[in-house]
């Protein structure tokens, strides 16, 4: 559930109400730098138990990812695809839910706090662009519908880059 008592009622209906936020900070906004601060600010205000939100962007050269905007302590700048839970899900274009990310094989620790994470890939006309990187100092923090609403979320994203 969301931190502030403006969001009330299911999930779903809550990641509905942050998607049509998302939608309205971005009317109008064609700056890539603009649009992810203000997606990863949004998220950080309204998810609760996380530990950081942002996002990692395709490399000038399209060989790995490199840190983009974000919110919470100085993370990893640069993460080869198929290295770590960010890197393997820009590698395979699927969104990974990590219950645990000390089972992970090959994770990163930029922070030893986060027990667990959410990788959406950001996706545009069938190109990776980067992408959407949540953590959390709980294990198992991330369900189903919150999948189902950081997806959402990604594809309303990548309509304004």
């Amino acid at each position: 559930m969301f931190q502030t008592a403006a969001y009330s009622g299911t999930k779903p209906e809550q990641y509905s109400l942050v998607n049509k936020q998302l939608e309205a900070l971005l009317t109008g906004e064609t700056n890539t730098i603009a649009n992810l601060a203000n997606a990863s600010a949004l998220l950080g205000q309204f998810l609760p138990r996380i530990n950081w939100v942002g996002f990692y962007v395709l490399d000038e050269n399209k060989n790995g990812l490199v840190l983009g905007p974000f919110q919470g302590l100085p993370a990893c700048v640069r993460i080869p695809f198929g290295k770590g839970v960010c890197g393997t899900a820009a590698a395979e274009r699927k969104t990974l839910r990590i219950e645990d990310v000390h089972a992970f094989p090959g994770h990163i620790a930029c922070d030893a706090a986060s027990r667990s994470e959410i990788v959406v890939p950001l996706i545009k006309d069938g190109e990776l662009l980067g992408v959407l990187d949540i953590d959390s100092p709980e294990t198992n923090r991330f369900d189903e519908e919150d999948e189902k609403g950081l997806v959402q979320f990604a594809e309303t994203l990548v309509r304004f880059l």
